[in-house]
């Protein structure tokens, strides 16, 4: 074996102070009990401090900050600790995500998911694979287990049976999988879900419209729906030419070697899935012409006081859950894993027991945020962080704010994984500043912002959950294959994806491009 070069000493020198900073870096759920509690021993010490910031309707107004240690403050955090700051918080968000879950449980857990990614995989034309890897990498974030745990190890079998290293196949995928996280085809997935909904929360806590560049008000589940598509097609793109350009050529010349025990059989669809994929099909055809029946009747948009009211986007989320449970229900019954009801209710279940931190963590995140809105102290902080931005003058440069926030959101990303636990530390901070500095960074921009730079540079950090399982299925191909070697493999993409996407968010700011609906 050769011996390391000095970029590659370089590349595990940083990757080791990656490791060691995210290690001492506490779970999330402990940052916000210390917030907590040290925000509420704060306004002790500054309870009653006034000062002037933006209001709602551009003038300025006077903000008052209260001490929380205070008796009628101190029942006021117990009165609402359960129902009002946790399960009510930002109109109920916990709940529309839990329901999202739902459907997509009953979609995952039948089997539906991974058969989809199979039969498309298995059908991919050898010219247009790493064109199509990527994209079926994209698209799997619906899922994201699918994703990581079919996809990947089938792209390299796929890779591998075509005489080429297996590494360019599985690079490829978990190119799509995990730095094209947030872009995707379909709207309302849970992602969208959980920053659309909190980002709403974040705004409106601060007196911040949630409207886009233009006034609309915004609709959290698909106020990107736009550039997210836009994305997925561009992404596309730009990981198959990564792929080509720098990532073959680099693994065409590495050794590898395909494992005794390899079935390249291993992901062919059964009889049973194929015939659970038709009845699927009809399934979902069903669901569409449901929802349709729905949305242009019970649900049809009308006016009321010269204000058009559109139930169907505004149950957009319970359609989607709709759309995901009804072919999931479909393929479990014709495969017989849904052999009765409480197969059905067992698949929901399993879904919301992989939620279980979600909700430990809202419980303490959504108390904080709801302390931070009800003290002030949040509109304090927002106004130190936007007066300070002014004092550089970045209100004249937009596009600055948003460059600056991504670099520091994928350099955040780098120690601290996790999209919605990064979203609550970041999201009331910034949401509400940028705002303030300059009244074109609307939520939906800011939000998309975060986006981009939580995706891209997951595939480089080892603080990312899979990091490992995704490194132990490339050794079944390269034993001695390390970290340092799986991000180095990985950057191209890191870089370019980076890139193109902040290039094609800052076009569409420019160009008064309307990111969603």
């Amino acid at each position: 074996m050769s011996e390391p070069t000095i970029e590659e000493h370089k590349s595990s020198r940083l990757l080791r102070v990656i490791e060691h900073v995210g290690q001492k870096i506490p779970d999330p759920v402990v940052i916000f009990m210390f917030l907590f509690v040290f925000c509420l021993a704060l306004t002790g010490l500054v309870g009653g401090y006034t000062f002037e910031t933006m209001g709602k309707d551009g003038g300025m107004v006077q903000i008052s900050i209260l001490n929380m240690l205070d008796t009628e403050n101190v029942r006021w955090v117990f009165d609402n600790a359960l129902l009002q700051n946790w399960l009510a918080f930002g109109g109920g968000v916990l709940g529309v995500i839990l329901i999202v879950m739902l459907g997509i449980g009953i979609a995952e857990n039948s089997g539906l998911l991974t058969a989809v990614i199979k039969k498309v995989g298995l059908k991919i034309p050898e010219t247009l694979l790493p064109l199509l890897v990527v994209f079926l990498g994209i698209m799997s974030s619906i899922a994201s287990d699918a994703g990581y745990l079919v996809l990947i190890p089938l792209a390299g079998l796929l890779y591998g049976a075509l005489g080429k290293n297996p590494l360019i196949g599985m690079a490829a995928a978990f190119a799509g999988v995990s730095a094209g996280f947030s872009a995707n085809l379909i709207p309302a997935t849970p992602s969208d879900i959980i920053l659309g909904m909190n980002a709403r929360i974040f705004a409106e806590s601060q007196n911040v419209p949630f409207t886009d560049a233009s006034g609309n008000p915004l609709n959290p589940a698909t106020m990107h729906y736009y550039f997210i598509a836009f994305s997925t097609v561009v992404l596309t793109i730009v990981g198959a030419w990564v792929t080509h350009r720098f990532v073959a050529p680099r693994l065409n010349r590495m050794s590898y070697a395909l494992p005794e025990d390899i079935n390249f059989d291993d992901f062919q669809l059964s009889k049973e899935e194929q015939k659970g994929l038709r009845w699927a099909g009809v399934g979902f055809i069903a669901a569409l012409a449901g929802i349709f029946l729905l949305a242009t009747g019970p649900l049809a948009a009308y006016q009321v006081g010269g204000k058009t009211i559109t139930p169907y986007l505004n149950n957009i989320i319970l359609l989607i859950a709709v759309a995901f449970a009804i072919p999931g229900l479909c393929f479990g019954v014709a495969t017989g894993k849904f052999k009765s009801m409480q197969d059905v209710v067992t698949a929901m279940v399993k879904q919301m027991n992989t939620m279980g931190y979600i909700l430990v963590l809202t419980f303490f995140c959504y108390n904080f945020l709801a302390l931070l809105t009800y003290s002030n102290l949040g509109a304090y902080i927002t106004y130190l962080g936007a007066s300070f931005l002014l004092s550089l003058g970045l209100q004249e440069f937009p596009v600055l704010l948003i460059l600056g926030f991504i670099l520091t959101t994928a350099f955040i990303n780098l120690f601290v994984g996790g999209l919605t636990s990064k979203w609550m530390l970041l999201g009331p901070i910034f949401v509400p500043m940028l705002y303030q500095v300059n009244p074109e960074m609307t939520p939906d921009m800011v939000t998309a912002a975060f986006r981009v730079a939580d995706s891209c540079t997951n595939i480089i950090t080892p603080m990312m959950s899979y990091a490992g399982v995704i490194l132990a299925f490339m050794r079944k191909y390269k034993s001695d294959l390390s970290f340092g070697d799986m991000i180095a493999m990985m950057v191209p993409y890191s870089a370019a994806f980076l890139v193109v996407w902040s290039a094609i968010l800052v076009a569409f700011f420019s160009l008064g491009i309307p990111l969603g609906f």
